[in-house]
């Protein structure tokens, strides 16, 4: 599997289409996006793409008005997202309202060729004033976990790749090595972390790697448009 992160919480998840006897098909690829939202580089993640997750409603998340315009543009494209933001996409993109399903916690389904498993049913905290809206998180062929915007550790699996959001309005550092040590995931990459410059970055990313590398988590930075083979 090929992961490529794009800015802020948005990546693409690429793997070989298989034929029948289980060999590559000919170097076609099955393609899966989570979280295209708007500070992210929607298009290109999308292209080719035959499902995108969202994990909640806010617009760092999902792109609307850009996710739906992909939606109606490309008639494979499926879409799994929390209720709320289902009805959205659906009344942006009508003629693609069939394919826009509701994503819920604590179920299995098969997205682009991906197995997926979902959990978590919450937004992290940002304030008692601030509504708390859904938030799934997804597990990717048993491999790859996006929380989306929260600290949700999947219960009773060992995760190989964690995504962490690295910096938000609702996390502190503490609490993003806490989840790193809680997953004990065999590597774990940033997300979420559109906002921070160079020096916090520096700062933050080197605790994740310093104290997850204890708990026997790589960390490794990755840049926009970058990728790793997993």
């Amino acid at each position: 599997m090929r992961l490529t992160k794009y800015t802020h919480a948005c990546v693409r998840l690429e793997k070989p289409l298989r034929g029948p006897s289980g060999a590559a098909d000919g170097g076609s690829h099955h393609v899966l996006v989570i979280d295209p939202g708007n500070l992210s580089e929607v298009e290109e993640a999308l292209e080719g793409a035959e499902a995108f997750l969202v994990t909640h409603e806010h617009a760092d998340h999902v792109d609307i008005q850009r996710a739906a315009a992909a939606l109606e543009s490309n008639p494979r494209l499926e879409a799994w997202a929390p209720e709320g933001v289902a009805v959205q996409l659906r009344v942006a993109a009508p003629s693609a309202a069939s394919r826009v399903h509701r994503a819920e916690p604590n179920t299995e389904f098969e997205a682009a060729g991906f197995r997926i498993q979902t959990f978590g049913s919450q937004h992290a905290l940002i304030h008692p004033l601030v509504p708390v809206v859904a938030n799934v998180g997804y597990l990717v062929d048993g491999e790859v976990f996006h929380p989306g915007d929260s600290f949700t550790v999947p219960h009773g699996l060992e995760v190989g790749t964690l995504l962490v959001p690295i910096h938000a309005p609702w996390n502190k550092i503490g609490e993003v090595v806490d989840f790193i040590i809680a997953v004990r995931a065999r590597r774990a990459f940033p997300i979420h972390n559109a906002l921070l410059n160079s020096l916090g970055t520096g700062l933050v990313e080197g605790h994740a790697k310093r104290i997850g590398q204890t708990y026997g988590t790589e960390y490794t930075h990755l840049e926009p448009g970058e990728s790793v083979e997993l």
